[in-house]
């Protein structure tokens, strides 16, 4: 059976825009229903990652988010609205999902992303699209996604700044994102979104260029964000791109690595 005969009546309509590229085709939207993606947050990122993965008919989406939905989200986290305002995260964004395409399977993790859990997540999905807004949480993703070797599409986003790379350092195909950045900034020096702002609309671009790359590396097609850091600068309405090696001496992917798990250094970054 051919991949585009694999695909319904039903699905071939709602992906007929996909199909009809030649780089992506039934092939390519056959994998994205056989892809499971797990998408750390479900707020200013992970809300246009989820949307737009949906959208493009990824089989699988987990969501790991331990939070509930509050008034102040709903500026820049376009999975929820106002009527779920108290409600987790997680279910908010299901719902969201399940309306915009019924075919998607949600699997909900409301919980902590944690040095005992981590690994054992993240073991059971293809590729991770980390969108924390938190160092620590950056760090862990990073070492689990090694240790569990799958690829990471990480973003970030800081008032109208945005920055995007994928790591593969597992399968020694370019830096980790400890190569890149080797340890979290001084305790205090890191300010979070509630204290400097973010433009909600920054968030968005970050976020659907972040489901971009999740669809080319499961699809294959275009060149991989690895070894490679995007940075979006939304004043100027410029993009720039700077190359990045893996670092011998990285602590995690390095020739002589010291975190070997995800305890203690691991842990705090």
């Amino acid at each position: 059976m051919t991949p585009l005969m694999s695909l319904s009546d039903e699905e071939v309509e709602r992906y007929a825009r996909h199909i009809v590229l030649r780089e992506v085709g039934g092939p390519g939207q056959a994998k994205l229903r056989a892809a499971r993606v797990l998408v750390v947050g479900a707020g200013g990122l992970g809300s246009p990652v989820l949307l737009y993965l949906a959208a493009a008919g990824v089989g699988t989406l987990g969501i790991v988010d331990f939070d509930t939905v509050s008034l102040s989200n709903l500026q820049r986290q376009i999975a929820h609205a106002t009527d779920r305002v108290g409600h987790l995260k997680t279910d908010s964004a299901a719902d969201m999902i399940n309306a915009l395409n019924p075919g998607v399977t949600v699997e909900r993790h409301a919980f902590r992303l944690t040095p005992d859990n981590a690994i054992d997540l993240i073991a059971r999905y293809d590729i991770v699209a980390d969108g924390s807004d938190n160092f620590p949480t950056r760090f862990l993703v990073n070492d689990a996604c090694y240790f569990a070797k799958r690829t990471l599409v990480s973003a970030a986003v800081t008032e109208f700044d945005g920055q995007l790379a994928t790591f593969k350092a597992h399968d020694h195909e370019g830096p980790c994102y400890r190569c890149l950045f080797p340890e979290a900034p001084p305790p205090g020096t890191a300010r979070s979104c509630s204290e400097t702002g973010v433009l909600g609309a920054a968030a968005g671009v970050m976020g659907t260029l972040q489901a971009l790359e999740v669809i080319k590396e499961t699809t294959g097609v275009g060149e991989s964000m690895s070894g490679r850091l995007l940075i979006y600068e939304a004043l100027a309405t410029r993009f720039r791109t700077v190359t990045f090696k893996r670092d011998p001496g990285c602590t995690l992917c390095g020739d002589a690595p010291t975190i070997l798990d995800l305890s203690g250094q691991a842990r705090s970054g």
